[in-house]
């Protein structure tokens, strides 16, 4: 049986004891029926895991001995996701979710010329984000940036290589020809596509322009294929 594994952001290397949060706690206590001497393992989300025994199971405030702590690297790929905001909130978070437990490294929601999207819930995608990689097992939290209009963040990135993935009819390469470098930036669209005004501004900024094949994917869909494809796994 697999030990169980959860967030706690407030861990640092120098603990040796830790008080969980309540709701680690409850769950601990009151859904896996844990009691003192079981073991479990917690992430503070910026590569540390820490082995850990519960020393009182206390509902709401439960305590853990830190027996062991192991430093994961963090991969030398670096993937940003920027990508239009949904009126589909729950086709969004299934994105988020996906994208976390591939190991993006950073999400950023950008509104388009044509996105058409509802109030954007920072907590509850950010929790989306924490659940997944405690799902996957990871040790590294993806960061999630505040929705962001396109133009700005188009003119406030600088990395080795940015691709933009359109549907207009202009020369394009293939995703799978691209030769991928560790920091990479990838934007995918809205319903809509981005318009011709977005796609000529992200030229200008020297973004190279990519097609996923020879069906039209929803947005989530392009996010998830693209990333399987540039992701080094």
């Amino acid at each position: 049986m697999s030990v169980p594994y959860f967030y706690e952001p407030q861990l640092t290397n120098i603990s040796s004891t830790f008080i969980l949060s309540e709701e680690t706690s409850k769950h601990c206590v009151q859904v896996l029926r844990m009691q003192e001497g079981d073991r479990i393992d917690l992430t503070n989300g910026i590569g540390e895991i820490f082995e850990s025994i519960i020393t009182n199971a206390h509902k709401k405030s439960a305590s853990v001995q830190i027996q062991n702590k192991k430093n994961i690297v963090a991969a030398t790929q670096k993937i940003t996701l920027g990508i239009s905001l949904l009126k589909n909130a729950v086709r969004l978070e299934w994105l988020f979710e996906k994208a976390t437990e591939m190991g993006v490294n950073s999400i950023v929601p950008l509104i388009c010329d044509r996105t058409i999207h509802e109030r954007f819930k920072q907590d509850r995608m950010q929790n989306i984000l924490q659940s997944a990689m405690i799902q996957s097992q990871q040790a590294w939290l993806p960061h999630l940036h505040a929705p962001t209009p396109y133009s700005t963040f188009i003119k406030n990135t600088n990395v080795a290589q940015k691709l933009i993935a359109h549907c207009e009819p202009t020369h394009k390469t293939s995703i799978k020809e691209v030769k991928v470098n560790d920091d990479c930036i990838l934007l995918i669209g809205p319903e809509g596509d981005f318009s011709p005004s977005e796609i000529e501004q992200a030229m200008q900024h020297h973004y190279q322009a990519i097609h996923l094949g020879n069906t039209r994917l929803r947005t989530e869909t392009a996010g998830i294929f693209a990333l399987s494809v540039l992701k080094k796994f």
